[in-house]
């Protein structure tokens, strides 16, 4: 399936974007991209080492130019960073460049996959894990009125083996092809 725009996933850390984004990308033949990976290849340094040195605000400002030069690009499967629609007008650019798809996943879950992953995510390296689901909670709600003007929001369940089928019928339901 070729679409003439972007498909960006959306949504908090450990939501999925990076697995499920491939999939999709190999499900609809697109080429994908991990908008972290394109960051820390064009810095020579890891998302983290670059907070580290610049701060989160300092990432934000890289982040969007790097968000900006997507446009110039063939159409992709993105996984955006999960602050990344929440900063600047990222989140409107997103819509006007493609499709966003937040990918909604229980708090509860995201703790579960994250509590092992705290060394590799900037934002959670100072979170005690007994401190994890209300700092999750907490960030969920700051960003519900960023992710929720995504195109699509699809609901993750546990154990959920279709989510996939889901997500490919979703996106050919709302992207055109030529």
């Amino acid at each position: 399936m070729q679409t003439r725009q972007h498909i960006f996933l959306i949504g908090f850390m450990g939501c999925g974007k990076s697995y499920w984004g491939n999939n999709l990308a190999i499900k609809l033949g697109l080429p994908f991209l991990d908008l972290d990976d394109l960051i820390s290849e064009k810095e020579g340094k890891t998302t983290a080492q670059i907070f580290a040195e610049k701060g989160e605000a300092g990432f934000r400002l890289i982040e969007r130019d790097a968000l900006r030069l997507l446009a110039d690009l063939p159409v992709q499967v993105i996984a955006t960073g999960g602050g990344t629609p929440c900063f600047f007008d990222n989140m409107n650019w997103m819509n006007q460049h493609g499709t966003t798809i937040f990918l909604n996943t229980p708090p509860t879950l995201l703790a579960e996959r994250l509590r092992g992953e705290k060394e590799f995510r900037p934002l959670l390296r100072s979170v005690q894990d007994v401190d994890l689901l209300d700092f999750i909670i907490k960030k969920l709600e700051e960003r519900a009125e960023f992710y929720l003007q995504a195109n699509i929001i699809l609901e993750q369940i546990v154990g959920d083996e279709e989510f996939l089928e889901k997500l490919v019928a979703r996106v050919q339901g709302r992207v055109t092809s030529p």
